[in-house]
């Protein structure tokens, strides 16, 4: 069973809603990875803190049905865990891949992406993976497909809402990322946020093994075997 379209008075708040937790999302990524403001704050533990914020509105304004469940579908636990490390990987070797070729063809790619890198300084390597695992990685992925792409899709109009959704919201989640000025961060924001977001057009029962994926694709491509 679709989730029922949002519209009339129903329709009104939640867009208000969702236009809000985009645009604190907007803000804190600004406060993150400006230029202006980013050097003054510990990443780490602004990432840590923006994440239990986006779970805090996701969960507030659109909580998502019971895990492995959406649409109807039931997903066994299993399945779940297997898809998540598959697409991680998967991801991983694009993303290996991609690296090298970009690096072949832009002068600035490596310089770029080293600067992603060096946000690792000054902090133990366990603490990041740990982080990375447990809050940001499946923070971020309810927040931007269990919230924004599915109450996006119940509230466009039309038989193409979910096709719409799923473009909006890959398009925001890589946008966000441009107050890094960093153009293979904004780049690999865009790739990971089509994929997973295309995942769950698909499949969103998929939603669990999709958040357990952004977590180990976080800790893998940042610390565990980085590119």
């Amino acid at each position: 069973m679709t989730p029922a379209p949002l519209s009339g008075p129903d329709a009104r708040p939640a867009a208000r809603r969702l236009g809000a937790a985009v645009a604190a999302a907007a803000l804190l990524w600004f406060l993150m990875f400006s230029p202006w403001t980013g050097g003054r704050l510990n990443f780490w533990l602004a990432m840590s803190a923006s994440a239990v914020i986006l779970t805090a509105l996701a969960l507030r304004f659109g909580p998502s049905p019971a895990p492995g469940h959406e649409n109807g579908a039931k997903c066994a636990w299993p399945v779940q865990v297997l898809a998540g490390v598959a697409i991680a990987f998967a991801l991983w070797g694009v993303f290996w891949i991609g690296d090298k070729a970009a690096a072949w063809m832009f002068g600035f790619a490596r310089p770029e992406v080293d600067a992603v890198y060096a946000m690792k300084e000054g902090s133990p390597a366990w603490m990041i993976a740990l982080l990375l695992l447990v809050l940001i990685g499946p923070a971020e992925e309810y927040f931007w497909r269990g919230y924004v792409q599915r109450t996006l899709g119940r509230l466009l109009p039309g038989r193409r809402a979910a096709d719409a959704a799923f473009l909006l919201t890959t398009a925001v989640y890589a946008l966000v990322h441009l107050w890094s000025f960093n153009f293979m961060l904004v780049m690999a924001a865009l790739v990971a946020g089509a994929v997973w977001g295309l995942i769950y057009r698909l499949r969103p029962q998929l939603l669990p093994a999709l958040i357990l994926s952004h977590a180990l694709w976080d800790a893998l491509v940042f610390v565990l075997l980085p590119i």
